[in-house]
């Protein structure tokens, strides 16, 4: 059976998160934010996208953790490697429609997700790639190459080096203060900076490495 979506509890549940966030959305793209949680939800039962299957967790654990690296988003050009079903990348480009965002992954399941999300939500700023992160050849250099839970600090900087110039950072959400990936960085990288991230409602800490070329 298939569970009904309560859209008004996942409005509520959003509100009242970005407001303990200080992110403002209007009311638009708050509307966006809600029907990309149940186009997830629609596509998660054939497509297999998440491992959380209740709509109002993914609310929290998607929408809520996604936006928390909204004020880390600073530039025009952003690459979301690893994506998955489009997080964090898919929620951010939401909410900077005036930022281009490209969301990689190697699935191809993901990426027609991602597409459909796109055309759904009319997300004239998304652009969704489906190639192995070393493998993506790009015209000009990403201004922010973000990444959730994709891999481990030094592998993600090996993959990804070629995406940024010296201007551009690498922005890493990770979960408990990942001391021994740091120390795993290259001579070729500075961590520039880590940022507790506070996700109303999430379980578990949140952390947010900055990292940039020497």
């Amino acid at each position: 059976m298939t569970q009904t979506v309560d859209k008004q509890r996942l409005s509520e549940i959003l509100t009242a998160g970005l407001q303990k966030m200080t992110v403002a959305v209007d009311a638009h793209q708050h509307q966006q934010l809600i029907e990309f949680v149940c186009l997830m939800h629609k596509w998660n039962k054939a497509y297999n996208l998440t491992s959380v299957r209740d709509p109002e967790q993914m609310v929290v654990k998607h929408l809520l953790d996604s936006l928390s690296v909204a004020p880390a988003i600073d530039a025009d050009h952003v690459i979301d490697v690893g994506t998955g079903p489009g997080l964090p990348g898919m929620p951010l480009a939401i909410i900077n429609p005036q930022v281009n965002f490209t969301l990689l992954d190697s699935l191809g399941k993901r990426v027609r997700f991602m597409k459909q999300c796109a055309y759904e939500l009319k997300l004239n700023n998304v652009t969704c790639v489906h190639s192995r992160v070393e493998e993506h050849q790009i015209p000009r250099p990403y201004a922010i190459v973000l990444s959730r839970a994709f891999a481990s600090l030094k592998d993600m900087l090996h993959w990804c080096e070629h995406l940024v110039d010296s201007e551009g950072k690498f922005l890493a959400l990770k979960g408990q203060f990942p001391q021994s990936e740091i120390d795993e960085v290259s001579s070729h990288f500075r961590v520039e900076s880590v940022t507790a991230l506070k996700v109303p409602d999430l379980v578990g800490e949140r952390h947010l490495v900055t990292i940039r070329k020497v």
